[in-house]
């Protein structure tokens, strides 16, 4: 089939590098257009503007659609079957819905109608679901709304983090997609009932709150590295968590419990596995607290830096 492929980060790639393996035909690969990035702030192109060149594509990165009739006559010009859509990051309006003959189909990281929005993945790990899954849907101007075509599940396991469930979903992604366009299935309206929306993360969804239960704490961290990162404040400084895991212990919230970094929540008790100062290196906890001392005793607080 004649396709192009919109997308940009690495969730991604393996469906653009699938779609082109089976032999499909994409005439244009869009994607968000490059941005700082790094310690020297270089002009980087995203993950799938670098696979795209990589495979010899013609890239498009044009910085809004929703009103640039230049861009929708552009798009209605490549004469497509198809439009494949995984994590673009723009909103496509109904010209550019319309164009393809058989329209845009959406590689959605969940199990629609749950988790709808900009960051299901993390949001199915925050809400301690017992899976996710993608589906694949027919898109339409409504956010995430369209009839669904196929999906696929993967369970997530009570150590399951962000990067893991992430490179599973694109993995079933990339198989599906390829299902939806060998052997068109039927649209299938989403029901109702069961609607969960998914927003858009932010650093302020990082701080470690030590009054919520432990494993509530447990699976922020596991949902929210690396991005935006889970932390908390103590001795002038922001402290990254990048593992942890609950454990046995009460104490009130906040409290250090012993030299292993075990510190009370508001039920339970979480111990920090791996840390990191500002400017500093990730580090296992035993490596962490010899240069960072948490005396048992010390009360920590959340996101916010503490002055002592």
């Amino acid at each position: 089939m004649r396709l192009a492929f919109m997308g940009s980060p690495d969730f991604a790639v393996p469906a653009l590098r699938a779609l082109h393996a089976a032999g499909h035909e994409i005439a244009a690969v869009y994607c968000q257009p490059p941005r700082p990035a790094g310690r020297g702030q270089r002009e980087t192109p995203c993950p799938v503007h670098q696979a795209a060149l990589a495979l010899g594509l013609p890239v498009r990165t044009p910085a809004r659609v929703r009103k640039d009739a230049a861009e929708h006559a552009a798009f209605a010009a490549l004469g497509l079957d198809a439009a494949v859509v995984a994590a673009y990051g723009l909103i496509l309006p109904k010209a550019m819905l319309d164009a393809p003959r058989r329209g845009c189909l959406n590689i959605h990281a969940s199990l629609l109608p749950r988790w709808r929005g900009a960051a299901p993945i993390q949001a199915a790990i925050l809400a301690g679901d017992a899976e996710s899954g993608v589906t694949i849907m027919q898109m339409e101007e409504g956010l995430d709304t369209g009839p669904m075509l196929l999906k696929g599940a993967t369970p997530i396991g009570p150590r399951t983090t962000t990067p893991e469930l992430h490179d599973a979903l694109a993995g079933i992604g990339a198989a599906l997609i390829l299902r939806a366009l060998a052997e068109p299935p039927a649209p299938v309206p989403q029901p109702e009932a069961g609607v969960t929306h998914a927003a858009k993360l932010t650093k302020a969804d990082g701080v470690l709150d030590w009054a919520e239960d432990a494993a509530s704490l447990d699976r922020r961290v596991r949902a929210l590295n690396p991005w935006p990162g889970t932390f908390f404040g103590h001795a002038g400084e922001q402290i990254r968590v990048l593992a942890a895991e609950p454990s046995p212990g009460a104490g009130p919230p906040g409290t250090v419990l012993d030299d292993a970094a075990t510190i009370a929540c508001g039920s339970g008790a979480l111990r920090l596995l791996r840390l990191q100062r500002p400017g500093r290196g990730p580090l296992p906890a035993a490596d962490f607290l010899r240069g960072f001392p948490l005396a048992p005793g010390t009360r920590l607080r959340g996101g916010a830096v503490a002055s002592a």
